[in-house]
């Protein structure tokens, strides 16, 4: 897991070939307000989430992991609280959609990070985690990163 400034993404390009694509759309696009939705960027494996809802707080945020894809969590307003837990095999499953790339779990957080707007996550597939565990309106944007 990292939390940066969306200033510093060029710092992060080299853990995998498609952050820079990612990074470079989510700068391109972020200070464009859209509507929420799914974002298919042409020409490229890569999607990205744009979510306009209130935060759930912690206890009603899903704890989930992700095998085939890497998220980039940027907050472009509002503060968003995450969670953080690495994925061990002790760890009870909830079941995995393969078509959704989403795995639930009942564990919960090791942690909670404060994420406050122009700042993002990168969550890895050994990354379990919960967004949305703040109170208040949010405008972000989830990139997803084939692995």
């Amino acid at each position: 897991m990292i939390l940066d400034h969306i200033g510093n993404a060029e710092r992060h390009y080299s853990l995998h070939p498609g952050l820079r694509e990612a990074f470079e759309w989510l700068r391109a696009q972020g200070s464009k307000r859209m509507p929420a939705g799914r974002i298919r960027v042409e020409g490229s494996s890569l999607y990205v989430d744009v979510s306009t809802a209130n935060g759930r707080g912690h206890a009603g945020a899903a704890y989930e992991a992700h095998r085939q894809r890497i998220d980039i969590q940027y907050v472009v307003e509002g503060a968003d609280e995450m969670s953080w837990r690495h994925l061990d095999g002790s760890m009870r499953s909830k079941g995995y959609n393969a078509e959704r790339d989403f795995e639930a779990f009942e564990e919960t957080p090791e942690s909670w990070i404060r994420v406050p707007a122009g700042h993002f996550t990168i969550f890895f597939p050994e990354d379990v985690h919960s967004a949305m565990g703040g109170a208040g309106p949010l405008y972000k944007l989830i990139a997803k990163v084939a692995v």
